[in-house]
Parts: C-alpha cells; sequence; structure tokens
C-alpha cells in the first residue's frame, strides 16, 4: 500500500520535508484556500500539483495521489439534488482534479459539524498531548452553551446533572475555549466557523431532515457525480461520521457497515466507495473494522489508519497510539493487505496516519501545529503502521 500524508499547504507547519523525512510518498491535500461551494479550476489545481511534485528539484519525490477534500456544500445535504448550482461547481472541481491524474477523492456528508471533539489538549499520562470527545462536556455546551432545546429529552437526569455541575465550574476561558473547539472549524472541516447564534439557524434549518431524507440526498449528489467519477477513474470515497452517532440531533448516515451497505445498494456505481477510517468507525463499539475491510475491500481506495480509545460511559472517548486502541489495527491491515495485492500497481489502497498525538519537540509552546497533525505524532503512527505491515507481509 502507498504512505500517505495530510498536508495544508504551503503555510502548514509541516513541511513537504518533513513528509519526506517521514518516509511517505503520497500527498493528501485539498485547495483550502477556496471558499466552500467554489469550483475549483484546473489552473489552481496545477499549480498545487507541480508545486508538490516538482517544487523542490533534486528531492526525493512526491505524489499528489488523493483530495481530502472537495467540501460538500450545506444546500447539498438539505436539498439534494436540487441543489443543482453547488453540485455543478463540485462536478468542475472534480473534472479539474481528475484532469491533473489524481483519483481519489475523499468526502464527508456530516449536516452541520463536521469532525467533532471537546479536547484538544487532553494530556496522556506520559505527558504528551491528545484530542478527546468527553461526553459531559458536550452535554454541558448543548445544555448550557448552545441550549439546544430538544437536548433535555436526550439526556437522563444523572447526565443533565452531571454536565450542569461541570458548567457551573467553568470560567468564561473555558466556555469560550469550548465554543471554540466545537463550533469554530477543526483543521480539516469542510464546514466553516459559526458563532452561537450561527450555530442555532443551521440546526434549525435541519428540523425536518431525517436520516431518510439525508440518506436519499447522498444518494442524489452520487446519482449526479458518480458515473462521471466512474467514466475518468476517480474513486469517490465517504468518509465516516466522528463520532459515529447523531450530534445535536443532527441525522447521520456514515456510522456503520449498514450504513454505507445502503448507499452501495442505491448508487452501485463502481466510484462510489468508502474511506477506511478505523479511527472514527472505532468509536462504536458494535463496528467490526477487520469485517468491513473485508466486506468492502473492493471500495476502500484510501484509509485512515488511526485508534481510538473508548471511556467507561462507553460514549467518551480519546485519540490513543495508532496500534493501541480499540480496533484490532493488525486484523485490519491483513485484510487492506489482502485486497491490496489483487490490484493492479495503478490501484493501489493509500493510507495514512491521522491524528497523531502533540509530544516531544511539538510541545514546545514557540512551535505551531494544527491539532491532530503534528509531525513527531504522525511520524510515530506512520513508523508504527510501517513496521506492522513489513512484519505481516514477511509470516
Amino acid at each position: 500500500m502507498l504512505e500517505g500524508w495530510r498536508w495544508y499547504g504551503p503555510d502548514d507547519p509541516v513541511s513537504l520535508d518533513d513528509v519526506r523525512q517521514a518516509g511517505a510518498t503520497d500527498i493528501v491535500s485539498a485547495l483550502h484556500q477556496v471558499p466552500i461551494g467554489e469550483a475549483w479550476t484546473r489552473k489552481a489545481v496545477e499549480e498545487r500539483k507541480n508545486f508538490i511534485e516538482h517544487g523542490q528539484p533534486g528531492r526525493s519525490r512526491l505524489t499528489w495521489s488523493v483530495v481530502e477534500s472537495i467540501p460538500i456544500p450545506d444546500d447539498v445535504k438539505r436539498l439534494g439534488g436540487k441543489a443543482t448550482r453547488s453540485i455543478e461547481a463540485w462536478i468542475a472541481s472534480l473534472e479539474a482534479v481528475a484532469s491533473a491524474g489524481i483519483k481519489i477523492i475523499c468526502y464527508n456528508f456530516m449536516p452541520v459539524v463536521d469532525w467533532c471533539r471537546t479536547d484538544l489538549e487532553w494530556e496522556l499520562p506520559n505527558g504528551a498531548r491528545a484530542m478527546r470527545f468527553d461526553q459531559d462536556r458536550f452535554a454541558a455546551f448543548e445544555l448550557h452553551i448552545l441550549k439546544r432545546p430538544a437536548a433535555l429529552q436526550e439526556y437522563s437526569p444523572e447526565q443533565q446533572a452531571r454536565a450542569k455541575k461541570l458548567f457551573e465550574q467553568m470560567t468564561q476561558a473555558d466556555i469560550d475555549y469550548l465554543v471554540m473547539v466545537i463550533a469554530s472549524a477543526l483543521p480539516g472541516s469542510t464546514t466553516e466557523p459559526m458563532t452561537i447564534p450561527q450555530f442555532r439557524d443551521r440546526l434549525e434549518q435541519y428540523r425536518d431532515i431525517t436520516p431518510k431524507i439525508l440518506r436519499q440526498h447522498l444518494a442524489e449528489f452520487l446519482a449526479r457525480v458518480a458515473p462521471l467519477a466512474d467514466e475518468l477513474g476517480v474513486s469517490l470515497t465517504l468518509h465516516p461520521d466522528d463520532p459515529p452517532r447523531p450530534l445535536f440531533g443532527l441525522p447521520r448516515v456514515a456510522s456503520t457497515a449498514d450504513d454505507y451497505q445502503a448507499l452501495f445498494d442505491a448508487v452501485p456505481s463502481k466510484a462510489n466507495g468508502i474511506c477506511l477510517c478505523t479511527g472514527s468507525l472505532g468509536v462504536r463499539a458494535e463496528n467490526n473494522l477487520p469485517a468491513m475491510a473485508e466486506r468492502f475491500g473492493p471500495r476502500i481506495a484510501f484509509a485512515h489508519l488511526r485508534a481510538t480509545r473508548r471511556e467507561a460511559d462507553g460514549l467518551s472517548f480519546y485519540e490513543s497510539d495508532h496500534l493501541d486502541g480499540d480496533v484490532d489495527m493488525i486484523a485490519v491491515l491483513k485484510a487492506l493487505l489482502k485486497e491490496n495485492a489483487r490490484r493492479s500497481p495503478d490501484r493501489q489502497i493509500v493510507f495514512r496516519p491521522d491524528h497523531g498525538h502533540r509530544m516531544l519537540d511539538d510541545l514546545a509552546a514557540t512551535k505551531r501545529t494544527n491539532p491532530g497533525y503534528t509531525a513527531i505524532g504522525r511520524l510515530r503512527g506512520l513508523a508504527e503502521l510501517r513496521g506492522a505491515i513489513r512484519a505481516i507481509e514477511h509470516q
């Protein structure tokens, strides 16, 4: 399989030389400077591709092989096939990417909020920092900061009591931090930062959107774009919900194997695929990741190989070391390697380490890092995955 690395562009504190020294060969990137809903131009894609692949003569080669992500505008999620202008712009971006020879696009279909955490700097016993989702902190946000009316019906009296106690202990700085983390769009997010009033307005727009309707809207979008992607030889890989369960009363449609199977049944195009994110899907205890890797193997072009560990309440979790979470990563790797061995050289699975810990020199107060996307934490994760793969291949 091909070793990938997410890179946020020329302003990323992790340089392309850092990526090379980590040993990765394939870049996972996007045109983050283009506003959501606007079409990417072929010129802009080619300029970024040339910068990645030819910008440093004499250096070991890097290939921009995965786009993550071309954001899907909110109106597509709310209106489905009726959001004609947004879908046409997305198709133009797809064509620009394909013209540059990039054959994998990762995207998500999470409404209002993208991936969600409550802590970006949770201290581990070894002094490193990890991202975490704390259910009580999330409840405090919903009940006492966002004040979503229907939320009261979704929490038990015990959960409400814990959330209230936690909120009463918060300083204004604590509240501001929690709002920033949840509402202000984390790195790589394909949603836009929101104020609390804007957050409430966006939620109201989804009041009548059920899981069935959201799934239908996703199917309508794919019915438009998948045939073209198939024609262009591009794989569309849907990233799972993160976390894989409803948040803020919003529907989620990419949280389980059944969710993905329903989507593949609705739009059977071979371009309709999955981004196997073991960290996101692994948060849900009933998700059997090795079985999913085998079942959906032909539809996996891209994988996020990271690990999460569920906490005692079954809802809170944190980003663990890549080989030490709740997912059997070795079994997942075996399934992916088996699938990859059946493929031609031009269709190899690309994987990347994900959400590495902030550790060692990256902990320095003067060093700028993106939460989850530090150099050293991902370097460790990639090294662990690479070692596991080598061991499996030599069994």
